[in-house]
């Protein structure tokens, strides 16, 4: 490897452990990256030329002398554009590099397909709204994309939605319509990414994220990385046969866990049972518009909803039931509970926990902790914007 090349993979290591530790002095840096002293010095004072990183005062007393603090530049001109699709709705955000809003966030009711005609308008939408920003494209590092199915990241192809003309790579395909690095991932995969560098899972080894939603996914950190599995589809979670019903799931098998947890399923069941003369506080706006978010539903369940919190309540022994497997399988520190679901907080834990104590070993159990995350909506933009900056190169 040339002196130039080493270089080049310093410089973009110090930038990336100033994203996830803001604040950090030139001890810390040449602990975390086990390179010398003088070496991280040198780089972290090109950085400054260059105007990514800033002095920050001085570091915490360690005992000793206290030395400089620095931290990434937030007023430097380069920006993330950070997506998240779910079933329903595509999300977007542009963040600077403290992962403060440079661009509200905006939504689009996109109902995933497999379809051509729906990368068009994906596309549409994203690069109306980046113009809209006023930001140039060369000041925007790139494009991180969390989306459900069966994504590889490598590879860079969604084998479930957006399936491109000929099968190309999908990432590849959007960087050229959008003139920028794009990078996908599988959205269970970025949400436990998120955790991991900024959430519950921060500092942990082993941590399994359960992404609560329209399917219920599982993001894996084994050892402090996240696990892909031999061909990268590790984690499909919604897909373990522990269904008490004979539905068929959307993956063409019978008994998949997601055909009785999926926030569709649910909003199904609460609008069958309101159809049936149930009360619930969610009535008036389903009675008006003849449906019935997946916010909404989540919201009624944490403000007490007898209805909402009965039927989510049946959902989460079900997933509680599948974590107790989890837990005999992988035995993690720490399970995260995340997602668009997390928002019903509480809720989730006394079934989840139920489940656990009917299942699972008490001994084995013990030894892992169940978290509801702090993140919750935020994690997977935050995984779309921390997958940009784990492949940008920082020009």
């Amino acid at each position: 490897m040339t002196v130039i090349k080493k270089h080049h993979l310093l410089r973009k290591d110090l930038i990336k452990h100033f994203y996830y530790n803001k604040s950090l002095s030139l001890t810390e840096l040449s602990k975390l990256t086990h390179k010398s002293l003088p070496l991280v010095t040198n780089t972290v004072s090109n950085l400054i030329d260059e105007g990514y990183v800033l002095e920050h005062g001085l570091a915490p007393s360690t005992g000793g002398r206290r030395g400089l603090a620095f931290l990434l530049n937030g007023q430097k001109q380069r920006y993330i554009v950070a997506v998240a699709v779910d079933q329903m709705v595509t999300q977007v955000v542009i963040y600077d590099l403290l992962n403060n809003i440079k661009m509200e966030p905006e939504k689009k009711e996109l109902v995933l397909s497999d379809t051509p005609s729906l990368i068009d308008t994906f596309t549409e939408f994203l690069q109306d709204y980046i113009s809209r920003s006023g930001i140039s494209i060369h000041q925007i590092l790139g494009m991180g994309i969390g989306m459900p199915g069966f994504v590889n990241a490598e590879q860079g192809v969604n084998h479930t939605f957006f399936k491109t003309k000929g099968g190309e790579n999908l990432a590849k395909h959007l960087s050229e319509q959008l003139g920028m690095p794009v990078f996908i991932d599988n959205d269970s995969s970025l949400i436990a990414l998120a955790e991991l560098k900024f959430g519950a899972g921060k500092n942990l080894k082993d941590v399994l994220v359960v992404n609560v939603g329209w399917g219920t996914g599982l993001g894996m950190i084994v050892n402090g990385s996240l696990f892909r599995g031999h061909s990268g589809y590790a984690g499909e979670f919604s897909h373990i046969p522990l269904s008490q019903s004979n539905k068929i799931c959307s993956c063409g098998k019978r008994g998949c866990l997601e055909v009785d947890t999926s926030l569709l399923v649910l909003l199904e069941r609460a609008k069958s049972e309101m159809d049936s003369g149930a009360s619930s506080s969610m009535e008036q706006v389903y009675k008006k518009t003849g449906t019935l978010s997946g916010d909404h539903f989540l919201n009624a369940a944490r403000s007490g909803d007898p209805l909402a919190v009965s039927i989510l309540s049946d959902a989460a022994f079900l997933i509680g039931k599948g974590m107790s497997t989890l837990i005999h399988i992988m035995n993690p520190k720490l399970i995260v509970l995340s997602g668009r679901g997390a928002i019903a907080g509480k809720i989730l834990m006394a079934p989840i926990q139920q489940a656990i104590n009917e299942f699972c070993i008490p001994w084995l159990a013990e030894q892992t902790e169940i978290q509801v995350s702090t993140l919750a909506s935020d994690s997977e933009l935050l995984g779309a914007a921390t997958l940009v900056m784990e492949n940008c190169n920082f020009n």
